[in-house]
């Protein structure tokens, strides 16, 4: 070791010093004769006269001045060797991109690139065995994790990187060394969910606080901590721990809800209970509403977020539904502008703007008043309701000329029930107004047809025969609005044919309808709206549709019926309920819907249905 503290080097890598000639002839220090003493002024440590100090013979001035001058000549060839050996140390201290004495996991990946060194630690990797399953502990429960399962990985790139990384010396470099973690990568969502099925039913989940009602009786659910995983935590000891060796530990977090037991207490006195302890009335432009106890006990929620934290609100969507038998008194449907028919050209009808009891606002300004015990009073805002078509909208629409109308013809005059019915559901569907892309559904525009509104009981088919029901006589009405809608060329979205062929229909592009399950739908997939005009006699019902015409024609061809079966007579117990029928045969046809337009066939649409054969009711015994 030399007095810098480097070590020996090589002989050929040892720093040489060369010395010239002294100028005018003088000889070097070293080769100086032994007896030969300096001249010159004494040096300032002699004594003030001149003299040597006592003791100090002009022998022991010389040696000690040869010393004193071999000694800076080892400090200058000291330093000179350094200088000189520089370059050389450098070299090797920077030898490749990784510093000397750098190691990962036990892997030496110093003086190499950075590729040999992520070739060397991949090596390391592989006879650990990184790819196979990792023990964990979970508290007292253990279990395996499959580090491809979870994106458990060391990411090689980013931890030669940071082997890569240093700011020393090139003799920090030539000595010194470290060890580098490795950058270990790991999905946290993957990670928990497979560390909470080894957990299973161990981790308890925390009970979280509310408040619900039953009846108009508050009642609290108060928060209870839970000992469960927490994802970033799990991955940070799962990265930590992975290549240690042995089971890793991961920590089980104490967690708790947001709102503490007192606040659960705080909500139950100063909100719940009283939320419910009177109605509260509000007030409108048009009239007042009471919302009843049970209403806000409805409406008012007390539930936790994901944190546990009870944020008290009014539910818009309850409110209304608990107030639906009250809104009729403020509220007023918007009416869309639309056409009557009259004087066979369409006129028409202004559109009428609607009020809607603003239940957003209602539900902001009623939360303040539920803790009162007096003055229970919000003011509710109406806001308008603009209708979906508006009168000035109409011209737009094209509606101008009938484009197709069809009629279908019943017995017994219209004091009959199943005549009535017909009339009633013709009326709601009268002056209906389609767009342009909307579908109308049948079922969807009349709503239940009941007794409540309107219908009475006539003949129905059900499993195969006829039955008293409400509503009977819908089906012709639906045939003939189908039929009309079909020779408008418009879209069949959804019909489906009687069971049974009856002869007032034509065959195959009939309809029936029974709701909720079987339901009459077309699309207007014309670029002009659609009108749906109804009228009646006392034998008949028509329907017709107005709007801008899109085809020169639409026609029926039928084929010839096919695979004609014959009914089948069925005696029925007699009775009031027995209704009798003449049965009717069995039979397969096809029907094309044809569309013309220029004068040449642009479109045709295949219709099949089978028709089963109608039995031969009859009411009484069978012949013995």
């Amino acid at each position: 070791m030399n007095v810098y503290g480097q070590p020996r080097l090589p002989a050929e890598d040892m720093p040489t010093v060369q010395f010239q000639p002294a100028p005018s002839g003088r000889t070097p220090i070293d080769q100086a004769p032994i007896d030969q003493a300096p001249t010159g002024p004494a040096p300032d440590h002699w004594a003030p006269d001149g003299q040597p100090p006592q003791g100090t013979g002009p022998e022991d001035v010389r040696f000690g001045d040869r010393l004193r001058r071999r000694s800076v000549l080892v400090v200058v060839g000291a330093l000179a060797a350094v200088l000189a050996g520089t370059g050389a140390t450098a070299a090797y201290a920077y030898a490749g991109e990784v510093p000397r004495g750098t190691t990962v996991l036990g892997a030496d990946l110093g003086g190499r690139s950075r590729a040999e060194a992520a070739e060397a630690l991949r090596a390391e990797l592989a006879r650990r065995g990184v790819d196979a399953p990792v023990a964990v502990r979970i508290g007292e429960v253990t279990g395996e994790i499959s580090p491809a399962e979870v994106g458990l990985a060391v990411d090689v790139a980013a931890t030669v990187a940071a082997a890569a990384q240093t700011s020393a010396s090139p003799i920090g470099r030539l000595f010194g060394s470290r060890s580098v973690e490795p950058v270990v990568t790991v999905d946290p969502a993957r990670l928990d969910a497979r560390l909470r099925a080894i957990l299973g039913k161990n981790g308890q989940r925390m009970t979280m606080p509310s408040i619900t009602f039953h009846g108009t009786t508050p009642k609290p659910a108060y928060p209870v901590p839970g000992n469960n995983l927490d994802a970033e935590r799990s991955a940070q000891a799962v990265r930590t721990g992975w290549l240690r060796g042995g089971p890793v530990d991961v920590p089980v977090v104490e967690t708790n809800p947001a709102t503490s037991r007192a606040e659960v207490d705080r909500l139950l006195t100063e909100l719940a209970r009283p939320a419910v302890a009177a109605a509260v009335t509000v007030t409108t432009d048009r009239g007042t509403l009471t919302i009843s106890p049970t209403a806000i006990a409805k409406s008012l929620v007390l539930a936790p977020d994901k944190a546990g934290r009870i944020t008290p609100r009014v539910d818009d969507k309850k409110l209304r539904a608990a107030l639906t038998n009250q809104l009729d008194r403020v509220e007023v449907d918007a009416k869309d502008a639309t056409y009557t028919i009259a004087g066979g050209r369409p006129q028409p009808v202004p559109s009428v703007d609607g009020y809607q009891l603003d239940i957003a606002a209602l539900s902001r300004s009623l939360l303040p008043v539920l803790p009162r015990t007096d003055n229970r009073t919000v003011a509710g805002v109406l806001k308008a309701v603009p209708p979906k078509v508006t009168t000035a909208g109409l011209a737009k629409l094209g509606i101008k000329e009938r484009i197709s109308t069809f009629t279908t013809h019943f017995t017994g005059g219209l004091s009959s029930p199943r005549s009535q019915n017909i009339v009633q559901i013709a009326k709601e569907v009268d002056a209906a107004l389609v767009l342009s892309g909307e579908t109308f559904s049948l079922n969807g525009h009349t709503g239940v047809r009941g007794v409540e509104q309107g219908y009475q009981e006539a003949p129905v088919i059900l499993d195969g025969k006829l039955v008293k029901g409400v509503g009977g006589g819908a089906s012709q009405f639906t045939t003939t609005l189908f039929n009309a809608t079909y020779y408008a060329g418009l879209e069949d979205v959804h019909h489906k044919p009687h069971s049974f062929y009856f002869s007032r229909y034509p065959p195959v592009i009939e309809s029936t309808i029974f709701y909720p399950d079987l339901d009459f739908k077309f699309r207007n997939d014309s670029p002009h709206a659609v009108l749906i005009d109804t009228s009646w006699t006392s034998s008949s019902i028509t329907v017709s549709i107005w709007s801008t015409r899109v085809y020169d024609s639409v026609t029926t061809e039928w084929s010839p019926r096919r695979d004609i079966t014959q009914p089948k007579t069925i005696y029925l117990p007699p009775g009031p309920d027995c209704i009798p029928a003449g049965g009717s045969e069995g039979f397969a046809q096809d029907a094309w819907r044809i569309f013309r337009k220029g004068g040449k066939v642009v479109k045709r649409e295949k219709f099949s249905w089978r028709y089963d054969p109608e039995p031969n009711f009859v009411c009484g015994p069978a012949p013995s």
